[in-house]
């Protein structure tokens, strides 16, 4: 017996393929709708079910995003915050980071000014092979610290800060480094005739571990996308004022022994820079809101973190025992020059440590010509420093007169140094720090 077809009009099969079409693309809709939700980020149902009766704004999404934007801008600093005014100096917003500004402007110099040519015979004749090994580690290390400054500076700062007059301030102070650099390489190529040696300094913060452990953990802060502005700012501060300091100190101990007159006056004005550097960044420090400043315990710790690097490097790793001083002494005044630093950043004193060296306080003497220098490194650009500077205060709201101090600093210890052109204008202390902080 046959089975009989069931056969179906032209017609009513095409409704019928329809009719299966549309329930499985329904079916694939209802199954497929989480996944669809998830992909195009987990909109809730409510919201969902809002757009579609029309009920929700096209653009909510964005609006959604801003207020975020809005949200994460707060949690910045002031002067890291976006403004439709920031590529506009004027008016000025900040009248103390201007002043900063003008003070390094001032204090301008370069590499040619530095005379090395007595250096050359006293490398040769007056030094021994401790002392030139100690000065060869310091210089490299000096070379090398810079270069991170400057990636710090150029990769981070000046992409964070957006206030013009500390953009004005860190864009000149990596001119500025690069001079320092400049001199530091040329110091090196003047004193180290070896071309092999000298190949092998100027990677020494890749081949050695004393100098290796410092840029590390400059560049572990610098670096760092974990740690907020704040952090970063007082570890900043901490190369420019803890780092440098037994270095600095032990190229003094030397010129105060009649050696290296160019290495001295170099170090002179190199230290002076260094000490305006960590000023800034105290000052950036101090006008943070109180909400985003750090406790008392997170910035003694990151202050602790760099003393301990930095006495390591200068009395056990490259011992200023080989150039003949002391080095419990140069131990507390590392630790003397970072409770400094706390005081400056408004924190209390970590180690309650006094300045064991008081022949320090001979390179704050201002306008004073060494015996056996022929140039003081008291030095700034006069047409700079004297020169006044109209601006609108956002406050006063009328114009007025800002005159370019002199820098100063004393964060190596005593009274500040200032920088003074050949007329012997008076300097001043920074406006906003204490004389008993200031670096």
């Amino acid at each position: 017996r046959k089975k009989r077809r069931l056969q179906f009009s032209p017609s009513a099969a095409r409704m019928l393929r329809c009719i299966t079409i549309l329930v499985l693309w329904t079916f694939m809709y209802v199954v497929g709708l989480p996944v669809r939700q998830q992909v195009s980020g987990g909109l809730s149902s409510s919201s969902t079910q809002r757009r579609k009766r029309g009920a929700l704004p096209l653009d909510s999404d964005n609006r959604e995003e801003e207020s975020t934007e809005e949200k994460e801008e707060s949690l910045l600093p002031w002067y890291c915050q976006r403004s439709a005014s920031r590529f506009s100096l004027l008016p000025l917003r900040d009248i103390d980071i201007w002043r900063m500004y003008k003070k390094a402007e001032a204090s301008f110099w370069t590499a040619e000014e530095v005379d090395l040519q007595a250096d050359v015979a006293h490398w040769q004749n007056q030094l021994d092979d401790d002392e030139r090994h100690f000065l060869k580690h310091i210089l490299a290390f000096f070379a090398s610290s810079d270069g991170v400054v400057m990636e710090n500076l150029m990769e981070r700062l000046l992409c964070e800060v957006t206030l013009p007059e500390a953009r004005y301030f860190y864009a000149f102070q990596t001119a500025i480094e690069a001079v320092h650099q400049e001199t530091y390489s040329l110091l090196l190529e003047t004193y180290v005739e070896d071309p092999q040696e000298r190949a092998q300094l100027f990677i020494a913060h890749q081949t050695s571990p004393t100098i290796k452990n410092k840029a590390d953990w400059a560049k572990r802060w610098t670096q760092s996308n974990d740690a907020s502005f704040a952090k970063r700012l007082v570890a900043y501060a901490c190369v420019e004022g803890i780092f440098f300091s037994g270095s600095f100190c032990a190229v003094f101990w030397l010129r105060k022994r009649g050696l290296l007159p160019g290495l001295g006056f170099a170090n002179e004005l190199i230290s002076r820079d260094e000490g305006l550097h960590c000023d800034f960044a105290c000052l950036l420090y101090d006008k943070l809101q109180p909400e985003l400043r750090l406790s008392d315990a997170q910035a003694q710790a990151i202050v602790r973190q760099a003393v301990e690097v930095e006495r390591h490097f200068i009395t056990a790793a490259l011992p200023v025992s080989l150039i003949g001083m002391n080095d419990k002494l140069m131990s507390r005044y590392v630790e003397y020059v970072a409770d400094r630093l706390l005081l400056s950043l408004g924190h209390p004193k970590l180690y309650h440590t006094t300045n064991p060296f008081d022949w320090m306080e001979l390179i704050s003497l201002t306008g004073k010509t060494n015996f056996f220098e022929k140039r003081v490194a008291e030095y700034q650009r006069p047409n700079v420093a004297n020169s006044d500077v109209l601006y609108r205060s956002n406050t006063a709201g009328s114009f007025s007169s800002v005159t370019s101090e002199p820098a100063t600093s004393s964060f190596l210890g005593g009274d500040e140094i200032t920088i003074s052109p050949d007329r012997h204008q008076p300097g001043t202390t920074m406006g906003g720090f204490d004389d008993e902080v200031d670096f």
